[in-house]
């Protein structure tokens, strides 16, 4: 299965950038779209149909904010919408697919860039995430987490780390988090193939940032303990330009 997790930024706004064309030439069995910005009215549903997929959108309450979505081309034996709580399901942040003995979490992560509130917001959030998230895996333990997590986790994901020591998404609380995410029995697949730096999934729209490869790390594919021997391949996608992010690929067997 290949499965690709991007940040879309607004769907309506990729697709006019040839999304719809990409998706058809490029064939990923799995897309987990983050922050849609689109009530499912408004996403010409037929396009993905026709590219042979299954769709499943979680849009948020407010209008042109947030919202996940999966395509898959193979049919989901349980989809789950949310994790049960209204303040974050109110945004549109998770969105679950069962696929036999593994089950795939579309995720989107909050942002703390625009000031305190929303910051206090995200660090409550991650609490929350990783107690749903290790609940289900008592009795789901073969777990794929896709999605950007606004968080980079190591010096190596972010390209000036001296800089962006006190900026939202890499303050040593948020790493601290990914790093006790991973020590409780998960694998940040691309990291597992590939050690090199300078590979990043976003990237400012100023400076012409991605021009010359300013860029974060933020966009993830992690895959829990068990599925370790079934992982085959991870990748970043730098070159599919329909958003300020890039699609990240993880290409694993299900069964």
């Amino acid at each position: 299965m290949r499965i690709i997790s991007y940040n879309v930024n607004g769907i309506r706004a990729a697709i006019s950038k040839g999304l719809l064309e990409w998706l058809k030439a490029t064939g990923p069995d799995i897309v987990c779209f983050q922050e849609i910005k689109a009530q499912q009215d408004q996403i010409p549903l037929i396009e993905f149909e026709l590219l042979g997929y299954h769709h499943f959108w979680f849009p948020a309450v407010k209008k042109g904010y947030s919202g996940v979505g999966i395509l898959t081309k193979r049919k989901p034996d349980k989809v789950v919408y949310g994790m049960g709580i209204p303040a974050y399901d109110d945004e549109g942040r998770v969105l679950r697919a069962d696929f036999g003995d593994v089950t795939l979490i579309c995720v989107y992560h909050p942002s703390g860039t625009t000031g305190d509130i929303r910051q206090e917001f995200k660090m409550k959030w991650l609490d929350e995430f990783f107690n749903y998230i290790h609940k289900l895996k008592q009795t789901r333990p073969n777990l794929v987490v896709s999605g950007d997590y606004n968080i980079c986790h190591q010096a190596i994901d972010i390209h000036d780390p001296v800089r962006n020591a006190t900026s939202s998404g890499f303050l040593p609380e948020e790493r601290q988090w990914v790093t006790k995410f991973l020590n409780s029995g998960f694998i940040d697949s691309f990291r597992y193939f590939v050690k090199e730096p300078h590979h990043y999934s976003w990237w400012s729209y100023r400076v012409n940032a991605r021009e010359r490869n300013l860029g974060w790390r933020i966009d993830y594919n992690m895959v829990s303990d068990p599925l370790e021997n079934r992982m085959q391949r991870a990748a970043i996608l730098p070159l599919a330009k329909h958003s300020d992010h890039c699609p990240v690929l993880l290409e694993i067997d299900f069964e």
